[in-house]
């Protein structure tokens, strides 16, 4: 028998202890029948200000996030869904590919999304070759952003950083500052840009600014939704969360 609630499927979030915005989108979208289930790993050291202290904060969540996978899977989810970001663009597509093989080692046979995977299926999906990027990370990770997605194939114009200095703080990044520096990264030469980091709160503003850019925002929490509702084969749609769940 199907889970009550849960009945047309049981998604499982991995995210870390520091983020405040993964649940809060995919709670506005969430499809009848689909449930969340939340684990977080612990971010012992969210100290993100410079490229040293971004480093040291993925060596140790590499040591947490897979008791959390391990704690999660007790509730018998359908799918797994990655609620962070960074780690998954880290070493290009054989980086993102091993993040995955080692959750699947913990998870087994099941689906799993990631934020790298989940925009360029995205990307592939709309037949875009040229984007720009934004982000929340320092230098070292808008490196890792820009290598991924030429790996992949895309011709990456542009990446912007916010260099934010904690992973809390991200959450505190504004509308506004958002609009201006998507207005920048916005030109001729890209046919849409792509935002990265879970907590960066950019669903409803990417929405919006696809009507005056007259092109694709790809926020990234709404991507990493639109996979796996669509891996899942779950096809409903939703107006005010960006093309691919509007469209796709």
């Amino acid at each position: 028998m199907p889970d009550v609630v849960g009945y047309r499927a049981k998604i499982g979030v991995i995210l870390p202890s520091t983020n405040t915005v993964v649940e809060h989108d995919f709670a506005r979208v969430r499809p009848p029948g689909v449930t969340f289930h939340s684990g977080r790993f612990l971010v012992e050291a969210p100290d993100l200000s410079s490229d040293e202290a971004f480093l040291h904060f993925l060596d140790l969540i590499r040591k947490t996030i897979p008791p959390s996978v391990h704690d999660l899977m007790t509730c018998k989810p359908d799918h797994i869904l990655m609620g962070m970001s960074a780690e998954t663009f880290w070493g290009g597509k054989e980086g993102n590919a091993a993040f995955l093989a080692r959750v699947a080692e913990i998870a087994g046979d099941i689906g799993i999304t990631s934020g790298a995977s989940s925009c360029n299926a995205a990307l592939e999906r709309l037949g875009v070759s040229r984007i720009a990027c934004l982000t929340p990370y320092q230098p070292a990770a808008d490196e890792q952003v820009y290598g991924y997605f030429t790996e992949c194939g895309f011709d990456v114009k542009r990446v912007h950083g916010l260099r934010c200095e904690s992973a809390t703080s991200i959450a505190d990044v504004t509308p506004d500052t958002l609009v201006d520096v998507l207005k920048r990264l916005d030109g001729d030469d890209i046919d849409a840009i792509v935002q990265c980091g879970t907590n960066l709160s950019m669903v409803e503003v990417a929405d919006q600014a696809e009507r005056w850019l007259g092109k694709p925002v790809l926020a990234i929490n709404a991507v990493c939704l639109w996979h796996a509702l669509r891996t899942l084969g779950i096809d409903d749609q939703f107006v005010g969360h960006g093309t691919m769940l509007r469209e796709f």
